[in-house]
């Protein structure tokens, strides 16, 4: 307090100027921390943690490394700054009695240090200490060994970093371990070569930043003389810039201060000398104006006041007579700076001319930034600051490269133009952030955004609007993969298109699990793709349903025969053996969505002279195709490093959970014919060979055929349809209007009015269908049992349940609450519902379900 007190009369006075002024606070916080370092080294060397050679000089040999940065390490401090410091320790000196605990006990050490310095006492206090610096702060602790340093700072570190180690210096510590940690972090800082993708690096960073060149009025109340336009920050960064690049090659610009080096730039003819004389002269009143706004209160801060009598303070302070004159002086050296700032960059596109400042450099959030951000659309600024700042420390694999960072920088501005156009950008930019995560590389997907706005666009989409996309794409970032082909939304999915891929994606396997594992991934990807074709409107709702449908048909396919295979190896073929599998359900009908689970039956059939199979391991029939069911739904279901291929479910299978996992075609037939109860059949009427043996296939669809054939009493069976569906409203009552399946007038409703027009259909001299349909095809194909406006009106119930169950499952996992749900959610949900806001669209679920539902009664309760 005392010298801070003196040196204020003495720069008030100018009995000293800025210069001495700067140095003399800088020495001052270079004896604090020296002074508490070699207090903490005495302490736990008396607890018996380290050994320390000489009492009288503690840090000498101790290997401990305490480095002052930015102002402090250029001798340039202020009133009220921050120090910056970075503490590093060298294993090798040996001091610490148990070197597993070096780390833990130089941070414990470097805790205290922290809490000496800056601890607020009816004193006051030292400094304000600032760690923020070291490598990765957020991962590292506060002292770091020198070889992990290095190494950090050989693979991971930054221009930013580099710009940052111009100023270090030993402050305190072990100075000599700290000038030998300097010297070998020099090729880190001063690269020997000129370093293109460096100063490509370096340019990006600098194109990001907003130089005025000289228009408008700089307003100087209120104005930020460290950060805003012509501040002391653009001084600074003029200097670095210039030494990254040039420093290697002439190490005369490898000075800390920044007068000393406007100097040497102009002794190196970098810059003419008229350009460093008015640079210095800038600099030197604008850190007497900081000093001045520091002193009145002790406070970190570097806006100039707003009120008349406060800024008349400040220019009272700087020596001048009147606050017009202190302001004239003021902005004539804020224009200055401007104008030689601007210069620099004049050869640069000025990426953020439109879009403002964009800076994510350094450990403090830039103001302007933050205000920048605020204006695209983000919320919470300063968390999405803090985010993207992480991604240039390349704690991602994917931000690592210093060609990924330039790459990422390039497309920054654009980046968030489009994320911020979200109603919830801050959400989508974080579940980019964890998509980013996931990725081995960045660079192709940087490179392709920069020159793809539409594929840009789509990610946004996924990110803002599809909770359950993104997660998939963040969990298994090889299904992205797909989505950098040019072609994607030109192409159909079709089924010829869907068994091209997996057959090409499959071949070469040559276990079992590999081929189950590469069955997982084809299918991630390929409904994720077909998802993001329903997203972008490449196909319609109704395709899309085809689309997952084939897709399942075609790996269940794949399944069975890489079971029978297996199974074939182990226990031998058993004579006469043929399987056939039955889609039930949605994948029946052709109606998957992409988070649909799979209902199958298994059937088959063998010689009935044959009592067991043929391998060294043989089976009975019924242990033989029961060994190949459960394999199958293994292979499905069964939970692995690759995900799940489909939920699988069996309990429309004859007898349902009781009876037994496969069925023999025979008890299958007997059961159809003799057993089945109506909601059997009526599943029946949805049924679907997906794949097997051809002559058991055509024996299946006959049986079928044929139970669908017959006539039957229609008010029964009316009856057993309004009863099943008064059960199912009792026991799974919708939960909203957003139901869509439940809804009284819903999709069941619908599926059943499809379902027991087609039961009936024979008792009333009308054709059964020759093979199953869509729920669609299906009321079309049984138009008789519906007057036309009442089949208009369920069809087109149908086809606005499906646009909006396609989108819904396809974006969340859960249930759809227009309430909770992603803002880009409800948009698209609208888009699907072809209504203008979610309101319009409820009121028009409820019109058309009730007029569903008074149809539903109507025809059950004819029979």
């Amino acid at each position: 307090r005392e010298t801070a007190f003196l040196l204020a009369l003495a720069d008030l006075a100018r009995l000293a100027d800025g210069r001495q002024t700067t140095h003399l606070l800088s020495d001052l916080a270079e004896a604090a921390t020296s002074a508490a370092i070699d207090h903490l080294l005495l302490a736990a060397a008396d607890s018996g943690k380290i050994r320390i050679a000489d009492r009288s000089k503690p840090s000498g040999g101790s290997g401990l490394i305490v480095l002052g940065m930015g102002k402090l390490g250029a001798n340039e401090l202020n009133y009220s700054s921050d120090i910056d410091l970075v503490v590093f320790f060298e294993p090798q000196a040996g001091i610490v009695a148990d070197p597993g605990e070096a780390t833990e006990t130089f941070a414990r050490m470097i805790r205290r240090l922290v809490r000496m310095l800056q601890e607020r006492t009816a004193d006051g206090y030292v400094f304000r200490t600032d760690l923020r610096l070291r490598p990765d702060p957020g991962a590292t602790p506060l002292a770091i060994s020198t070889e992990s340093a290095l190494v950090y700072y050989e693979g991971r570190g930054q221009n930013w970093e580099r710009a940052a180690f111009i100023k270090a210096r030993p402050v305190a510590g072990d100075l000599k371990a700290g000038a030998a940690f300097l010297r070998e972090l020099t090729p880190f800082v001063f690269r020997k070569y000129l370093d293109y993708a460096a100063i490509a690096d370096i340019h990006s960073i600098k194109r990001q930043i907003h130089t005025h060149k000289g228009h408008g009025e700089i307003a100087v109340r209120g104005h930020n003389v460290k950060l805003g336009r012509g501040g002391i920050r653009e001084i600074e960064f003029f200097v670095q810039t210039q030494q990254l690049i040039a420093g290697g090659r002439l190490p005369a610009l490898r000075l800390r201060g920044t007068e000393a080096m406007l100097h040497a730039l102009a002794n190196a003819n970098w810059i003419d000398a008229e350009t460093a004389a008015e640079l210095v002269g800038a600099y030197w009143f604008l850190r007497d104006v900081e000093h001045r706004i520091q002193m009145v209160r002790d406070e970190q801060s570097h806006l100039l006041p707003e009120t008349e009598a406060e800024l008349k303070r400040i220019a009272f302070m700087m020596g001048f007579g009147t606050t017009a004159d202190f302001s004239r002086s003021m902005v004539e050296t804020l224009q200055t700076v401007e104008r030689r700032y601007a210069t620099l960059f004049e050869q640069e596109t000025d990426l953020a001319s439109e879009t403002g400042n964009l800076v994510f450099t350094g450990q403090n959030d830039d103001p302007d930034t933050l205000e920048t951000l605020k204006r695209l659309g983000f919320e919470r600024p300063a968390d999405i600051s803090r985010t993207i700042r992480t991604w240039h420390y390349g704690r991602y694999r994917a931000t690592q490269s210093v060609e990924a960072r330039e790459r990422l920088t390039e497309l920054m501005p654009e980046l968030l133009r489009v994320f911020g156009e979200n109603k919830r950008a801050d959400e989508a930019l974080l579940r980019f952030d964890q998509f980013l995560s996931g990725l081995p590389a960045g660079i192709q997907l940087f490179s392709l955004l920069s020159n793809n706005p539409a594929l840009l666009s789509l990610i946004v989409t996924i990110m803002s609007a599809a909770p359950r996309l993104a997660d998939i794409i963040a969990a298994k970032p090889h299904v992205f993969d797909g989505m950098l082909d040019p072609a994607l939304l030109a192409e159909l999915p079709t089924r010829a298109y869907l068994a091209e891929r997996i057959e090409g994606f499959v071949a070469g396997a040559r276990h079992y699990e590999e081929v189950l594992d590469r069955l997982r991934i084809i299918a991630a990807e390929q409904r994720f793709l077909i998802g993001i074709r329903l997203l972008t409107g490449a196909i319609p709702a109704e395709r899309a349903a085809r689309a997952f449908t084939h897709l399942a048909d075609l790996i269940v396919e794949a399944a069975l025969t890489a079971v029978r295979r297996e199974i074939e190896t182990a226990h031998g073929v058993f004579p006469g053996g043929r399987l056939a599998v039955l889609g039930m359900g949605k994948l029946g009908s052709y109606e998957l969505t992409a988070g649909s689970d799979v209902d199958l039956i298994l059937l088959y059939d063998y010689d009935d002279a044959a009592g067991e199979s043929d391998g060294a391991k043989p089976l009975d029939s019924t242990r033989y195709f029961t060994r190949i069911t459960q394999r199958l739904i293994a292979a499905l279901s069964a939970p692995t490093a690759e995900g799940v291929l489909y939920e699988v479910d069996m309990r429309l299978r004859p007898s349902g959970n009781k009876g037994p996992v496969a069925t023999r075609i025979t008890a299958f037939s007997k059961y159809q014919a003799e057993e089945a109860w109506t909601w059997e059949h009526m599943a029946l009427t949805r049924a679907r060979v997906v794949c097997g043996d051809a002559s058991l296939r055509q024996e299946a669809e006959a049986i079928m055929h044929a139970v669908l054939g017959r006539r039957r009493d229609s008010p029964k069976i009316a009856a057993d349809v309004a009863e099943m569906r008064a059960l199912i409203d009792k026991e799974k009552p919708a939960r909203d209007i957003w139901d869509l399946k439940h809804i009284p007038g819903g999709l069941i409703d619908i599926e059943f009015i499809a379902q027991y027009l087609a039961l009936v259909a024979p008792a009333r001299g009308l054709p059964a269908m020759d093979r199953v349909a869509s729920t669609h095809d299906a009321l079309v194909h049984h138009a008789a049992g519906l007057a036309e406006d009442e089949r208009a009106t369920v069809l087109s119930a149908l086809d606005l349940y499906t646009r909006i169950s396609q989108i819904v499952r396809l974006c969340v996992g859960g249930a759809f609450d227009p309430k909770e749900a992603p803002a880009g959610l409800v948009d698209l949900v609208c888009r699907a519902g072809d209504s203008p806001d979610i309101r319009v669209l409820e009121a028009e679920l409820r019109r058309q379900s009730k007029a569903v539902r008074k149809i539903f009664v109507k025809t059950v309760g004819k029979g």
